[in-house]
């Protein structure tokens, strides 16, 4: 089994996106000082090899969802935040929070291209100043939740309650919901752990 080297992030600074490192040295040393970081093998950057491949718990993975809401010819862009054990809601209560008439996944192409980051490492921290950050009030109950570094070959390890209190987050009861409670495969529930490996 692979081992995780982790660190204090801002040692680990050469080895993230370049907008990560920029937005991570902006924030408040108390929260700086709460975060770590980890060079991991790029093969198994997403969720469930990384959890099988390094024993992190799936529960403790915090995936970053890119949506595109579209209204009219205006399309706005956003980045979720669940947990990987929960299903996020794209149709009801994302689509609400934007104020779209349709909301869908960012193409990865366009993914990349706009947040500068790796498809499979997107992370809510650096992200494009103009997007809503929302992150699922589940995420913040976590004792440590482990996110994209914005490259496949890291990854950040954070409490939960951390990404509470980085900048633009809103905070959304009811942003996910469980698998069990989804019912009949709706479609306006997303498994997130899966489909959730677009970002981290």
């Amino acid at each position: 089994m692979p081992t995780l080297n982790r660190m204090p992030v801002l040692l680990a600074t050469g080895s993230i996106a370049i907008p990560v490192a920029e937005a991570l040295v902006a924030l408040p040393s108390a929260l700086l000082q709460r975060i770590e970081a980890s060079p991991i093998d790029p093969d198994l950057a997403d969720t469930a090899a990384f959890s099988e491949a390094y024993g992190f718990p799936v529960s403790g993975g915090a995936n970053c969802i890119v949506v595109a809401g579209k209204r009219g010819d205006t399309v706005t862009y956003a980045a979720c935040v669940v947990l990987a054990s929960t299903k996020l809601d794209v149709n009801r209560t994302v689509k609400g929070l934007l104020g779209a008439r349709k909301v869908s996944f960012a193409p990865m192409d366009d993914a990349v291209e706009r947040t500068r980051m790796e498809y499979g490492g997107i992370t809510p921290i650096g992200l494009p100043a103009d997007w809503a950050v929302y992150v699922d009030s589940r995420v913040l109950e976590a004792p440590e939740v482990v996110i994209g570094a914005g490259v496949r070959g890291a990854k950040l390890f954070l409490p939960g309650a951390v990404l509470g209190e980085l900048p633009r987050v809103e905070v959304v009861e009811g942003l996910a919901v469980d698998p069990a409670d989804a019912g009949a495969a709706d479609p306006a529930e997303v498994d997130s752990s899966s489909e959730a490996d677009q970002p981290a």
